[in-house]
C-alpha cells in the first residue's frame, strides 16, 4: 500500500492591490542565480489570492497557500496575514 502525500505549495508576499471584493493581488518575490552570469537576479510574480473577509489592506505581509480552482485566476488563498501595513 503507497500513500499519496499531498504537498500544498505556499508563499508569502506583499498585498499590492485590494480592490476586488474578496480577492487580493499578493506580489512575490524571489532570488535566483543566473544560469550563466551567476549573478543573484530578484523575480516576482503576482497570483491573485481569496481574502474571504476582506481583511486584507494593501501593503500587508501575507502567507498564501493552494487550493483548488475557485475562479478564472484566483487558485490561491489567504492563510495568515504575518505583518498589518503601517498606516501613514
Amino acid at each position: 500500500m503507497t500513500e499519496q502525500v499531498k504537498v500544498v505549495r505556499s508563499f508569502s508576499g506583499r498585498v499590492v492591490s485590494d480592490k476586488m471584493d474578496k480577492t487580493v493581488t499578493v506580489l512575490v518575490e524571489r532570488k535566483v542565480k543566473h544560469p550563466v552570469i551567476g549573478k543573484v537576479v530578484a523575480k516576482s510574480k503576482k497570483f491573485h489570492a481569496h481574502d474571504e473577509n476582506n481583511e486584507c489592506k494593501e501593503g500587508d505581509l501575507v502567507t498564501i497557500t493552494e487550493s483548488r480552482p475557485l475562479s478564472k485566476t484566483k487558485t490561491w488563498v489567504v492563510s495568515k496575514i504575518v505583518s498589518k501595513a503601517q498606516a501613514v
